[in-house]
């Protein structure tokens, strides 16, 4: 992966400098637990009289001793890390890369330390502590930046080890709790104490090899989890949040309090289709076939994508329909457009889906689950298509007895990834929920939806002959008749008829909205008579808020890219995606439409329709309810009565 213009280089010497103490703490320290209990043993004993655990080497220059002292005490994660399994006096490939890339963590953790002190005061503070000089006025500074030191290098740590283990990652599951010896008092006790955890993790969850690298890949996911929450209310931490560093070898960034992820596309084995294959829904396919081309514009380089600065970026999208209208078929053609699109390209693209599998009765695993759903999909060095399928089930809806814990969990984690307060978009990815029931998604993770799609299936009879046609496949003799195959489809026709229909509400309650504005103020051709439209529909349905007009906005300026950038443009990368970012920029800007009054007034509608057929449903589905409860009790009475009787 190219280094990006704003990442600094964590140059290999300095990491390598840190080599000798990491290796000494990985060998062994003495450390008594602060804040957790100890539940295993110190170091593992000796298997036998004489014979030790490491190997000793003899040096081959005279007078130079480098064997290295075997500690007997302490915390030793060398000695621990070798005993699993029960240890042959031998390390194994596998257990000498765990200790290789607690070495490499370390060190690189404690060389981004060195960093942070260079960006900061620490430094100086240090060297005035250490010669007795540090001012009075300048002890509370010195505290709260020896406190984000051992954030920072407690972090980097964890994501280090995360990211270098992941490639030896296994199916085993290891659920290593909460991690509890987290200490701020410095950089170097900091490590000490999740070194001594570590090491109680590996004493009692490492009973294999397989176990081993699940220990420590759960340890350090859970230490980051733990320590960006502390992060979140520590001071003195902007210098190292503002900053990136990569370290080449690696290819390894630091990133804040974001977690590193290797840039590795995912292999898909899905049963793509193309465009022809989905009958009807002609707005959705249009949108997805759009969206398709334009995650493909993102500049790895400059880590965006013009249409993400220029507008009309769709980042999160909902696709709703009754049962089987298409909303698998829809994801299978927009994953396999944008995986056709990465393979000529040559870039990396990840496609995953949460489904509810994801849900796990483990308390905060739902939503660790959630999160690294999110953050596959996002690491800027891929591009990325995740789907949240059957969201209604998936995604607990707030107030609602129903929804587990589970659920309520990986709600909180959608709502504040799509639109949360640190959300950033790139535009190198985009995710998409769909549902048979979204009258049943919580209100406000709905409207963190950017675009909806209507997945409505087939509608007109050129609809319904075109599928039955596909789906009848080759093997009959059977004529088509007075009909010619497929041409219904053609996308831009049907979604230009598709648009025009939205000049006016189609459901009814906007319909009566809708009547009732235009007949006091006229036709909606300016700005005014627009917002008046859109108060008049908050007063019908509360639910309509500011994040709703933002959404609209944000489908007007999809509505001018109303264009595909050229097919030619994915089948010829040298036309456009290997061209620098300001190019791709000014090309597609080339292409911008205006912005109309047809289009703004058609969004409202879209969207407004859209949230009063939530809501008729979910009132229709509410009132059902109480009806069919009002019967049974009504009924239950009646029994009851003619049983005293």
């Amino acid at each position: 992966m190219s280094q990006t213009h704003d990442q600094m280089e964590l140059r290999e010497e300095d990491v390598r400098a840190h080599y000798a103490p990491a290796l000494d703490l990985i060998d062994g320290f003495d450390h008594s637990p602060r804040i957790a209990t100890a539940s295993a043993s110190a170091a593992p004993a000796e298997r036998s009289s004489g014979v030790g655990t490491r190997r000793a080497f003899r040096s081959t220059t005279p007078g130079l001793a480098t064997r290295r002292v075997k500690r007997t005490e302490g915390v030793q994660l060398t000695t621990r890390v070798e005993a699993v399994e029960g240890g042959d006096g031998l390390t194994s490939p596998l257990q000498a890369t765990v200790l290789h890339t607690l070495r490499r963590a370390v060190a690189i953790a404690l060389a981004v330390a060195d960093q942070y002190a260079e960006r900061t005061a620490l430094k100086d503070l240090k060297r005035a502590n250490l010669e007795g000089s540090l001012p009075d006025g300048q002890k509370a500074a010195f505290s709260e930046l020896l406190t984000a030191e051992a954030l920072v290098t407690l972090y980097v740590f964890g994501s280090a080890t995360a990211y270098l283990l992941a490639a030896h990652a296994t199916e085993e599951t290891v659920e290593v709790g909460d991690i509890e010896e987290v200490l701020t008092d410095n950089g170097q006790l900091a490590l000490h104490g999740a070194l001594w955890e570590l090491d109680q993790d590996i004493a009692t969850h490492a009973s294999s090899e397989a176990k081993l690298i699940e220990t420590v890949l759960a340890f350090a996911e859970n230490l980051m989890e733990k320590v960006a929450g502390r992060a979140s209310t520590a001071g003195r931490l902007e210098p190292f949040v503002s900053a990136s560093w990569r370290v080449e070898a690696d290819d390894f960034v630091v990133d804040g309090f974001s977690p590193a992820s290797k840039s590795k596309g995912s292999t898909l084995t899905m049963t793509f289709k193309k465009p022809n294959e989905v009958v009807g829904n002609h707005i959705a396919k249009y949108q997805a076939m759009k969206l398709a081309k334009m995650v493909m514009a993102y500049d790895f380089d400059r880590r965006l994508n013009p249409f993400a600065e220029l507008g009309g970026f769709i980042f999160t999208f909902m696709g709703d329909g009754k049962p089987g209208t298409g909303k698998t078929t829809l994801i299978q053609m927009m994953a396999g457009l944008i995986n056709d699109y990465c393979q000529v390209a040559g870039y990396p693209f990840r496609y995953q889906n949460l489904s509810t599998d994801n849900i796990d009765s483990y308390q905060g695993k739902s939503g660790q689950n959630a999160k690294a759903f999110i953050n596959n999909v996002l690491d800027p060095g891929v591009i990325g298509f995740g789907t949240i399928d059957d969201i209604d089930q998936l995604a607990g809806k707030r107030g609602d007895r129903q929804s587990s814990a589970g659920q309520l969990e990986i709600t909180a984690v959608l709502m504040e990834s799509f639109a949360g307060a640190n959300t950033v978009v790139r535009g190198n990815c985009t995710f998409g929920m769909f549902s048979n029931y979204p009258e049943n998604v919580d209100d406000a993770l709905r409207q963190r939806a950017g675009a909806r799609f209507l997945v409505d299936g087939p509608q007109t009879r050129d609809d319904y002959i075109d599928i039955l046609y596909l789906l009848m496949g080759k093997n009959h003799d059977i004529p088509v008749g007075q009909h010619e195959v497929f041409s219904a489809q053609e996308i831009k026709k049907a979604v230009a008829a598709s648009f025009e229909s939205h000049a006016k509400p189609h459901e009814e309650g906007l319909m009566r909205v809708f009547d009732r504005v235009q007949s006091e103020i006229g036709d909606l051709d300016t700005i005014a008579k627009m917002g008046t439209y859109l108060k008049g529909i908050q007063e019908a349905d509360e639910r309509f808020t500011g994040r709703a007009i933002k959404n609209i906005t944000d489908a007007v300026k999809v509505r001018a890219m109303d264009f595909e950038l050229p097919d030619e443009w994915m089948e010829n990368p040298e036309l456009f995606l290997f061209k620098d970012y300001d190019a791709k920029r000014d090309m597609i800007a080339d292409l911008r439409q205006p912005i109309t009054t047809d289009m703004v007034i058609q969004e409202i509608n879209r969207y407004a329709d859209s949230e009063f057929r939530y809501a008729d449903k979910s009132d229709e589905v509410a009132i059902d309810a109480m009806v069919r409860d009002l019967g049974r009790q009504e009924e239950a009475k009646k029994r009851y009565l003619e049983g005293k009787g």
